[in-house]
């Protein structure tokens, strides 16, 4: 059986290429995921940008060197299994690499789904290690597909920087300004903390978005990125999800020490980070790690308990967002590299979304 791997250039994003070879054949206590949908969204970019800092290559390793297999979210299926309670033609939602098929080795298999305990899986963050079994899945509809590919692990961590901000008693300590405001990951959050009592949300976006961002609804007040010095001086909180340097000195110097929290999440201007290089005024920034607000989580309310409060929220959700978006399909690997492509360079407007299948 063949395979294939869509492989980036680590040092250079835009370099990417197609590798085949022979499908690996599952020893006893493995099982082979054919990969079949993703999504594609600037998460994807965070990843990479992070690949080496924060280990994100090291999830799919490849052979060749200086390559790496892009990490996404979306559906497999079992092709082959010799691994006890993992049964062929079950359709699974986890961390898939973008290449035809996954090697896996299941431990704690029951019908809700594995977790896969892979040696090289060993040292890194437990939170990418669960595969679901879809017809156990409390957060699973068939309808809703599309959605929880793009946008199921983003809302994950958009409930986590809700949850945290709330735990912090940072939401209600003068305006939540979140920058990328239109960028799926800040939608969610927007959504969350607007539904508590007593937060002001300020939406920072480039000009081009800020009827787009103004029309959700969402933010009680959107301001361009040129505009940060129109925002009244007070304590606020930063919630970082651009990673612009340019953007992150201007907030910093506006509100200097009067800025409360600084809390960097993704890298949705990833070509801009090494930017506004220089001391920041007012708090060091937190880079903002969802698998250890996960790991506390799951300590305080039990894994079960944690998925829960996410699912009671994710279904309103869905039926809120699936009001305007549109999915942009894509098939195969040529279809991979122009979503990628499109998303890199950032020229998906901020209604639509990348789903690629590879069949």
């Amino acid at each position: 059986m063949q395979m294939a791997e869509f492989l980036v250039k680590r040092d250079d994003l835009r370099e990417c290429r197609v590798a085949e070879g022979d499908a690996p054949e599952p020893a006893p206590g493995q099982a082979l995921l054919r990969v079949d949908t993703f999504g594609m969204t600037s998460n994807n970019v965070t990843y990479a940008v992070f690949g080496e800092a924060m280990s994100y290559w090291d999830f799919f390793p490849t052979a060749e060197e200086g390559w790496g297999r892009l990490p996404t979210w979306g559906f497999a299926e079992v092709e082959s299994s010799e691994a006890e309670g993992v049964d062929p033609g079950t359709r699974i939602y986890g961390y898939l690499p973008s290449s035809s098929h996954l090697l896996v080795t299941p431990a704690d298999a029951d019908g809700s789904g594995f977790v896969d305990a892979s040696p090289h899986k060993a040292a890194l963050p437990s939170a990418y290690h669960r595969y679901l079994a879809s017809d156990a899945d409390p957060f699973y509809r068939d309808e809703t597909e599309a959605i929880q590919m793009l946008l199921r692990p983003l809302f994950f961590t958009s409930f986590l920087i809700d949850d945290q901000l709330d735990d912090d008693g940072l939401a209600t300590r003068g305006p939540v300004i979140v920058s990328s405001a239109s960028s799926k990951t800040s939608i969610a959050a927007a959504f969350l903390l607007a539904q508590r009592e007593d937060v002001e949300l300020v939406g920072l976006t480039s000009a081009r978005s800020t009827e787009f961002v103004d029309g959700l609804g969402i933010y009680d007040r959107t301001v361009s990125y040129d505009e940060i010095d129109s925002l009244e001086r007070g304590p606020a909180t930063y919630v970082d999800v651009s990673g612009d340097g340019d953007v992150r000195q201007a907030v910093h110097s506006h509100f200097g020490d009067e800025l409360v929290h600084s809390m960097g999440v993704g890298a949705t201007h990833w070509e801009e980070i090494g930017a506004g290089a220089g001391e920041l005024p007012g708090p060091a920034p937190a880079f903002f790690f969802a698998p250890t607000r996960v790991t506390k989580r799951a300590e305080d309310w039990g894994r079960a308990g944690l998925e829960t409060r996410v699912a009671d929220v994710w279904h309103p959700f869905c039926e809120w967002i699936d009001g305007w978006l549109e999915t942009i399909p894509g098939e195969g690997f040529d279809g991979l590299q122009s979503a990628w492509t499109e998303v890199l360079e950032g020229r998906v407007e901020p209604k639509n979304a990348h789903v690629v299948t590879l069949g």
